[in-house]
């Protein structure tokens, strides 16, 4: 779904990552979790933290700041995981995503939405929907559903379920 898709408003919840803003399709988050111990797993990618129970479900969490090349989140006061469904060859996964802060949830017009940009064929932006416009602050509005390979998501899953056994 690109920027052309989007013709009502829709609401989005902010997060930050380092000192931007980014953004979620509402519909995509689960609920909002104060940050807590992650139990680390063996031989996974950087970026995979390690699994949490959630009311007896084991959920995969990844660090954000890592998938996409920040430095590692360091946790306070604000972090937090952000639950959301991430949905792959007609298979929906439940991940957590741990950001820096939430902020708000938000209308955001399509008027307020630009195409995303285009920088070459090298760095690759096919996960951002958007760049939304707010009060002079441009803010990423990322299609989590692109955000993740389906290999790094089949390994969460397995993650998932070797945890759990």
């Amino acid at each position: 779904m690109g920027v052309s898709s989007i013709t009502h408003t829709s609401q989005y919840l902010s997060f930050m990552l380092e000192d931007e803003v980014f953004a979620l399709d509402i519909s995509k988050v689960r609920e909002v979790l104060d940050y807590t111990a992650v139990t680390k797993v063996p031989r996974t990618a950087d970026f995979m933290l390690g699994v949490i129970n959630l009311r007896g479900s084991v959920v995969p969490v990844v660090d954000m700041r890592l998938k996409f090349g920040l430095s590692r989140t360091e946790k306070t006061v604000n972090t937090c995981i952000i639950i959301v469904e991430v949905g792959i060859d007609g298979e929906t996964t439940v991940l957590g995503a741990l950001a820096d802060s939430v902020q708000e949830v938000m209308d955001l017009d399509p008027d307020q939405i630009e195409p995303p940009p285009q920088i070459g064929t090298r760095l690759k932006t096919r996960f951002i929907k958007g760049m939304g416009k707010r009060d002079g602050h441009f803010i990423i509005i990322l299609d989590i559903d692109k955000v993740f390979s389906a290999d790094e998501l089949t390994a969460a899953e397995e993650m998932a379920n070797k945890s759990s056994l």
